[in-house]
């Protein structure tokens, strides 16, 4: 499997969760605020989860989470995301440091664009509650594109082209380890259905300049 998410960008894992890491993924989403996309939460709520331990130890290299977002695509918060990059990462309060910025206050947490090199060393993990087929919205990735660097918004387009885009379907209980920064998209869910996914960012990397991951202290939106 690593080699695959190495070579291709993606890879799904060789094995579901089990019911008991269906349970706890499930907790997650009790009390969904009705019309809610998506929540970005405290990535020290996950941390101790077994199914979270367990695939960011698949990875090795002292992999932790950094970012947590829960999503859940369904009718009255249905949408659908163009081609991009994730380029910026969630830090505990704002430190002007030599290579991190522009800065930005998203749900309250603060996040910096940092060095591309740090993001090409970032690993993003997708758990899945709900199967996704065709009609419910999959992520689309082009394959090898995280290999690009930062790639220039107007030539985002022919690098889709010319890579190709690949479906990542996912059972219940399904785990799709991406690079964080592979180019993805996704189209609106047919209604009447749901789309829940935990989406954590993972780093092996210390911030320079005092910075602090959101996950290692409370966060100030200053």
């Amino acid at each position: 499997m690593i080699a695959e998410l190495d070579a291709r960008g993606y890879a799904l894992a060789p094995t579901r969760l089990d019911d008991a890491a269906l349970a706890e993924l499930s907790a997650l989403f009790a009390d969904w605020p009705s019309g809610c996309p998506g929540q970005r939460i405290d990535p020290a709520r996950i941390k101790g989860l077994s199914f979270v331990r367990h695939m960011c130890a698949a990875l090795g290299a002292d992999f932790r989470p950094v970012r947590a977002i829960l999503f859940d695509k369904q009718d009255g918060a249905n949408w659908a995301l163009a081609w991009h990059q994730d380029r910026t990462i969630e830090v505990a309060e704002r430190r002007d440091t030599d290579g991190f910025g522009p800065w930005t206050v998203k749900q309250g947490r603060v996040h910096v664009a940092p060095p591309v090199s740090l993001l090409e060393r970032m690993r993003t993990v997708r758990f899945h509650l709900d199967p996704v087929d065709a009609d419910k919205a999959p992520l689309l990735v082009s394959p090898g594109s995280h290999r690009l660097g930062l790639i220039p918004e107007a030539a985002i387009g022919d690098v889709v082209a010319r890579l190709g885009e690949a479906m990542c379907l996912a059972d219940v209980g399904s785990v799709w380890f991406y690079h964080t920064l592979i180019l993805h998209a996704s189209a609106r869910s047919r209604p009447g259905r749901h789309r829940r996914v935990l989406q954590i960012d993972l780093s092996a990397d210390a911030l320079p300049g005092g910075l602090r991951w959101g996950a290692d202290g409370e966060r100030r939106a200053s």
